[in-house]
């Protein structure tokens, strides 16, 4: 709807320094074929690898990335910001977006006043230093959330026959409700319910995990919740085991 793009062209490309209309088309992707291959975007990373095909097709430097990805995770994720970027002008200069010229103006803007306000009182040095601490740790923050929510989980092939339930809950893991989780994750700890309802408030997504997870129990299918930490040592599990391949 028109708020919606408007609010978003505000957070994304003005606050945030991100294309709105990518972020939208990446993640209808991404929801549509969740941890299926050649269709998720969000798993087709070239610096991780989610099956060993993937990680013996690697060679040279992402082949050594790949082979020790479970340790590099982390340090990666304090780039995430710069590939959001990367494919934010992509996207716009690949005129994808609705309304690129507004787009681009408004990344453009968030640049000129987030430069402009630091250079007004930081030195030159000092704003270098606070735009590579304040950018890794937003891309730090940024993995922090999307990781636990499939990676580590089921991986689809593209032609795997599968209903659109089990799709959705099998390849997605909730990280326990607690006050803190959900203010850090914003609701999204409740990936299984944010799947199968996506323009679900999210502060109905508890009500909803209730519902959910007793039909996914009557049904027989697999819900798959845990704690953050055992979140974490899920997926760097998932990941060794990926890079074992490579020997």
């Amino acid at each position: 709807t028109g708020k919606t793009d408007i609010s978003g062209l505000l957070i994304a490309n003005l606050l945030l320094g991100e294309s709105w209309s990518w972020w939208v088309d990446k993640h209808n992707q991404h929801h549509g074929h969740p941890n299926q291959l050649d269709t998720d975007p969000d798993i087709a990373i070239p610096l991780l690898a989610f099956t060993k095909e993937e990680a013996r097709n690697r060679r040279g430097f992402l082949r050594f990335i790949v082979k020790y990805q479970a340790y590099l995770i982390l340090p990666l994720e304090l780039l995430a910001w710069l590939t959001f970027l990367i494919f934010s002008i992509r996207f716009l200069l690949e005129k994808k977006a609705k309304h690129p010229q507004v787009e681009v103006f408004l990344l453009v803007l968030h640049y000129v006043l987030y430069f402009g306000l630091l250079l007004s009182r930081l030195s030159i040095g000092q704003m270098i230093l606070f735009f590579i601490v304040h950018r890794a740790l937003l891309g730090l923050y940024l993995g922090s959330v999307a990781a636990p929510n499939h990676k580590g989980m089921l991986v689809l092939e593209k032609d795997t026959p599968i209903d659109f339930l089990r799709q959705q809950v099998l390849t997605s893991r909730n990280v326990k409700a607690h006050p803190l989780t959900d203010f850090w994750y914003g609701g999204l700890n409740y990936q299984i319910e944010h799947h199968l309802f996506p323009t679900m408030p999210r502060n109905r997504l508890k009500e909803a995990q209730h519902i959910i997870r007793a039909y996914c129990q009557e049904h027989a299918i697999s819900y798959h919740e845990t704690g953050v930490l055992q979140s974490y040592k899920e997926i760097l599990d998932y990941l060794n085991e990926v890079s074992a391949s490579l020997g």
